[in-house]
């Protein structure tokens, strides 16, 4: 499974907007497309149609005038990345069916493949993930830190 450039780019423009949205004195400022597009080198016209998506899902608000551009709707800490990747209309699944949850399977004669179920699994601990996650914590980088934290020590093996 791999996540698009769509939701991808989503969540880079998201986390700088997360980072580069707080004034000095801790107030919010608003941040401008083209700030965004160049210090993540992504096109400002692709950035434009994903802030309208995300503008329409209410996890942005947009600034008109002079020193426009978007803030957050709320606060970093309670954006978590999946609502992100969802408003940008990307799926967060694994299988290869058309719709998550659909009776109707994969395979020409309309059953599920075998492996569907494995698949779907796979689509929910995902969003389970990218639902636990952040804007807060992708811009402190405390990703690695949540997964490392819950693993398993390592047993060393005696020679």
């Amino acid at each position: 499974m791999r996540l698009s450039t769509k939701g991808r780019y989503a969540v880079m423009a998201m986390a700088d907007l997360a980072k580069h949205g707080r004034a000095e004195a801790g107030t919010s400022r608003a941040v401008s497309l083209a700030e965004i597009a160049a210090r993540q080198e992504i096109s400002l016209s692709y950035l434009e149609q994903l802030f309208a998506r995300l503008r329409k899902s209410g996890l942005v608000k947009s600034v008109r005038g002079p020193g426009g551009g978007y803030r957050l709707a709320k606060g970093a800490h309670e954006t978590v990345v999946a609502e992100i990747v969802l408003a940008v209309d990307e799926p967060i699944r694994a299988t290869r069916c058309v719709a998550h949850g659909s009776p109707k399977g994969c395979m020409l004669a309309g059953e599920r493949c075998i492996t569907h179920n494995l698949w779907e699994d796979l689509g929910d601990e995902i969003h389970r993930y990218l639902a636990a996650v952040s804007l807060e914590d992708v811009v402190m980088n405390r990703t690695g830190a949540r997964r490392r934290s819950t693993e398993p020590e390592a047993v060393s093996v005696a020679a």
